[in-house]
């Protein structure tokens, strides 16, 4: 075994929109857990993968906990417990801030069955004052045992360093999981999809997000472009009308917004054709959830 180079799994956990994903694609250095303002937006779990002289972290991102309202929810939900078992370290996302509500009681409570290190991360910290920080970390610590606190901004990638080093303390000695050119374990359709669903997600201000799935009905790659054909689902027709549109001015902003973003994935120029279908309810059917690319039995 090497006893200097160390490997190990990392989950990343907190309250939807704590800024999960935007941390896990600045300590990755690459897009490609989307993002947005919404709650709820990653729904899958997603691995990524970090690779320096030291060592290789998988960072395993996570659905928000949240209190779940239909089966897709109930599937998030239990995404994000699972992940916290066979973990080498547990990474819980906060916000700055010294009221802990009912939401993270519930996280907490999960925490306490967790054997592994958890390191207690404060992020958004460029949007408060420096000496207010001690007291916030102060309120956490009387929680739980944390292993160590690290505050950070992900946005501005602030201490986001340090927050590499005190992980690879805690990494097992052992060798790589992954090649060192990898950075994630998701398929290419399926960042392509998450891409568009996360334009939706920008673009459109009402309940509609939630409801949206994306699916890739084809992708050909050509020697000088990629022909993507893509199918926006909702849950109802009068949301179908809000994404195609006046004119189709929202599909087409929508496709505009996430073309350059997959042509710098892909490197490559892309012919992006977008549609949209009604799927009533699709959200609490177990055949639809999993044909849109959720399936609860893999986190089992």
């Amino acid at each position: 075994m090497n006893e200097t180079y160390k490997s190990g799994f990392v989950a990343l956990i907190g309250r939807p929109n704590v800024g999960k994903s935007t941390l896990m694609n600045c300590l990755i250095g690459q897009k490609i857990a989307i993002t947005s303002k919404k709650p709820q937006t990653t729904r899958n779990k997603i691995q990524t993968v970090y690779t320096s002289d030291e060592g290789q972290i998988v960072f395993v991102d996570t659905p928000g906990i949240h209190k779940a309202k239909n089966k897709l929810g109930d599937y998030m939900v239990n995404v994000a417990q699972s992940s916290l078992k066979d973990v080498d370290v547990v990474l819980w996302l906060v916000e700055p801030t010294d009221y802990i509500g009912a939401g993270e009681q519930h996280i907490i409570e999960q925490l306490k069955r967790v054997k592994s290190p958890i390191i207690l991360v404060v992020n958004k910290i460029d949007t408060v004052r420096r000496e207010q920080l001690l007291g916030y970390i102060d309120a956490y610590r009387k929680q739980l045992d944390f292993a160590e606190v690290v505050p950070v901004s992900a946005l501005k990638n602030d201490n986001t360093q340090v927050l590499i080093e005190q992980i690879m303390k805690y990494l097992p000695y052992g060798p790589a999981f992954y090649d060192e050119d990898t950075v994630t374990d998701q398929p290419t359709r399926q960042i392509v999809a998450e891409l568009i669903r996360e334009k939706v997600l920008r673009s459109i201000d009402e309940e509609i997000p939630h409801g949206v799935a994306v699916t890739i009905e084809g992708m050909k790659y050509g020697k000088k472009l990629v022909e993507i054909d893509a199918t926006i689902i909702c849950e109802r027709d009068s949301h179908k009308g809000i994404i195609i549109g006046k004119g189709g001015q929202m599909l087409k902003k929508i496709g505009t917004l996430a073309r350059p973003e997959i042509e710098d994935l892909l490197d490559q120029h892309v012919n992006l054709k977008l549609w949209v279908k009604v799927k009533k309810d699709w959200r609490d059917s177990d055949f639809l959830i999993k044909n849109f690319g959720y399936d609860a039995r893999e986190n089992e």
